[in-house]
């Protein structure tokens, strides 16, 4: 008969090939976000003026990523949500992300999608100090997600696209599914999830996560 070693190993493969090995998550930052606004530099003129740059307020937990002073109004057919805060530096193509929430708000229905994902998004009135501009597209849901740089997803065993369920803990805590890994050379380690799921479970910065598939 095989000794606890050796069976200990066995069963260790076999919960590793049925894909349900534990990671541990517990030392990953939370990011919690509400709604806010990424612009392209043409966008950003219009709606501030010609020339404009953002005002960094603070850097975000991603590298060159910033929060802004500067805040717009973003209008729907049925109504409005005022300061919405603009995150930098300024983009290719104009984003905005909202709550699930908002969708009532402004009368529209935005798709849960991953940042830069815009194929086939609606789009929404964007208003400045110095004009307004009408995106065609560009409104979306963000999508929970996990950034990581590739050597934090090799020792997580995990690959750039993966979906996996993750655990959290506390008293109103559960799982959520369809967390997407973000793995590239440019990204710090954080787990992205907006206010309202957040809330749901009463996430902070200090739960702890561990990704169960």
């Amino acid at each position: 008969m095989a000794n606890y070693e050796e069976l200990a190993a066995l069963v260790l493969e076999a919960i590793k090939e049925g894909g349900y090995l534990n990671k541990d998550l517990g030392s990953i930052p939370v990011g919690i976000s509400n709604r806010h606004i990424h612009l392209s530099q043409a966008d950003l003129e219009t709606l501030f003026g010609a020339g404009y740059q953002l005002t960094k307020t603070k850097d975000l937990s991603q590298p060159m990523q910033y929060a802004c002073k500067e805040t717009l109004i973003i209008a729907g057919p049925k109504g409005a949500i005022e300061k919405v805060r603009i995150l930098g530096p300024a983009r290719s193509e104009s984003q905005v992300e909202i709550l699930q929430a908002d969708c009532f708000k402004l009368g529209i229905t935005a798709p849960v999608r991953l940042s830069g994902d815009l194929q086939g998004t609606p789009g929404v009135t964007l208003i400045g100090p110095k004009g307004s501009i009408l995106l065609t597209k560009g409104l979306v849901i963000a999508q929970r997600h996990i950034h990581m740089s590739l050597e934090d997803a090799k020792n997580f065993e995990v690959n750039d696209g993966d979906r996996v369920t993750i655990q959290i803990d506390g008293l109103r805590g559960g799982t959520y599914s369809n967390v997407v890994i973000r793995a590239t050379n440019t990204s710090a380690l954080e787990f992205h999830i907006d206010t309202e799921e957040a809330n749901a479970m009463a996430l902070t910065s200090s739960s702890k996560i561990t990704i169960l598939k």
